[in-house]
């Protein structure tokens, strides 16, 4: 495993570009992959979910996937 830092994904809330409202928990690696995942709660469904950074980051439909709310 690499000694990177993680990358920086303030935690807090974010809205999908849907609507949805998630909460990033935590940021993780994979174990085989050492790819970086996001770790998030859904707020309507209280689950949690992991998803690529690289996918949480992205834009679709020329808007971002998933923006901070400001609190």
């Amino acid at each position: 495993m690499t000694s990177d830092a993680p990358p920086a994904l303030p935690p807090g809330l974010y809205r999908h570009y849907k609507g949805g409202l998630y909460t990033v928990l935590h940021l993780a690696r994979h174990s085989e992959t050492e790819e970086w995942l996001v770790v998030y709660r859904s707020e309507t469904h209280q689950t949690l979910w992991v998803r690529p950074l690289s996918m949480w980051l992205e834009s679709v439909e020329g808007q971002q996937r998933f923006a901070p709310v400001a609190e």
